[in-house]
């Protein structure tokens, strides 16, 4: 029997292909409201938490990049106030994920389960405190670590501390026993799974094979296109079931092998697929900044053949040895990644500050007009007053003079927000845009 022909993609068509299923390029919405957000999170799957705010905690970004300025309260009230659509589990790390999704990681939670008690000290030696903690929620329902103990946390390296209670909150968490039930100026409230989750919810039991194909399935839909590593690390899947799972998906149809030119190890091609109902524009029409930690740029050699993009994350690098700066965003103009900006939110000072600002291989200059109105978008967001460049970087001096032409001393350059940039919905893109004007 002739083997079928495997589809051939262009690199630049599976790019397209990728951000359209990542939801960039679709017609924007100019107040986007709670359909549009829950309708996103559906399509994403999840939206990644971290602490870090200098400019913007990362749950917030994945959806001003793609839907453009909206009101956080409105997602707040969705993430923060079970019982709702959304809690919290590691499924790619910490995420808010739909509850429905929740069982699909039952298998995890008892892998944690087991290689925790049978390998970690810190559980071998505190089965006591995990019982009380256990009759703490019980007693008295959801609560945050600080209202169990009020005792500063011991430090325990360079970074942070847990006291005992956060540690054993933790373990309990990644267990499945209790869940997040909401947070207070993001500190997590932790339940009983039975006290937060619907009763429905908890009775699913979905065997292991079955969780990881509708996984394998979920992230080959938010990701349109990709290799058997960009597909299992959406969900961060190991093991030889991930290659089990892709076969059945591509035996039913819903995975169409393809092989995308450039797409290349060792001068062989890599092994890809197409989800089935992937949409293949012929352009996309964006301009985002994308959290270091959006789905697009999360898995690094993913994104380096996808874009020839090189990005490594810096926060905990110390500065001297930091190449870009601390909080580093990619900027997506299009289809393709052309600038990184250090940004941080000065909010007494009602600055956003681009304390560096680099074009990636000279591709930036000729998109600076639309580069400077999506800083100016996201300051407005912000709720700040005006954007700040810096002079530390390849892009700086021109993005400085289209913000604020006036010459500026030194090496330090500001300027107010625009009085007439054109935002558009998804963060200031061509033809759909609307002008706002601000006082500088």
């Amino acid at each position: 029997m002739a083997t079928a022909a495997v589809e051939t993609m262009t690199a630049a068509a599976a790019r397209r292909t990728a951000l359209a299923a990542q939801g960039f390029g679709r017609p924007s919405v100019p107040h986007p409201g709670t359909r549009q957000l829950n309708g996103l999170i559906d399509r994403l799957g999840l939206l990644q938490i971290d602490s870090v705010n200098v400019f913007e905690r990362s749950h917030y970004l994945p959806v001003f990049a793609r839907l453009g300025a909206y009101d956080r309260s409105l997602l707040d009230r969705q993430l923060f106030s079970p019982p709702g659509r959304y809690v919290e589990y590691l499924a790619h790390v910490a995420c808010f994920v739909p509850v429905t999704s929740w069982p699909l990681f039952r298998w995890r939670m008892e892998q944690y389960r087991e290689k925790h008690t049978a390998t970690d000290p810190w559980v071998a030696a505190n089965g006591d405190m995990l019982d009380w903690l256990r009759a703490e929620l019980a007693a008295n329902g959801p609560m945050a670590a600080s209202e169990i103990e009020h005792d500063a946390n011991k430090r325990r390296g360079p970074w942070w501390g847990w006291s005992d209670v956060k540690e054993g909150l933790e373990y309990l968490f990644w267990w499945g026993e209790v869940v997040s039930a909401g947070r207070t100026r993001f500190e997590r409230r932790y339940g009983l799974a039975e006290q937060v989750l619907p009763a429905d919810i908890l009775e699913v039991d979905i065997p292991r094979e079955d969780a990881f194909r509708e996984l394998l399935r979920r992230a080959a839909i938010a990701h349109g296109v990709g290799t058997a590593k960009d597909l299992a690390d959406y969900y961060r899947l190991k093991g030889p079931a991930v290659k089990t799972a892709l076969r059945e998906l591509e035996d039913s149809g819903e995975l169409i092998p393809i092989a995308v030119k450039g797409w290349e190890r060792g001068g062989k091609p890599l092994e890809a697929w197409r989800h089935r109902d992937a949409r293949v524009p012929r352009r996309i029409e964006s301009a985002a900044l994308l959290s270091p930690f959006d789905p697009v740029v999360w898995e690094r050699d993913r994104t380096e053949r996808m874009f020839g993009f090189r990005y490594r994350i810096e926060i905990y690098t110390p500065e001297p040895k930091r190449e870009y700066g601390y909080y580093v965003l990619p900027v997506l103009i299009d289809d393709e990644l052309v600038a990184r900006v250090d940004l941080k939110s000065d909010r007494q000072a009602g600055v956003l500050r681009v304390q560096s600002a680099w074009s990636e291989n000279g591709a930036a200059e000729q998109h600076v007009e639309r580069i400077a109105a999506l800083l100016a978008s996201a300051a407005e967001w912000q709720g700040l007053d005006r954007v700040e460049v810096m002079g530390r970087g390849t892009l700086a001096p021109t993005l400085a003079t289209v913000i604020s032409p006036a010459a500026r001393p030194a090496q330090r350059y500001e300027g107010a927000v625009p009085p007439s940039y054109r935002f558009a919905g998804r963060g200031g893109s061509g033809g759909a845009a609307r002008t706002r004007r601000r006082s500088g």
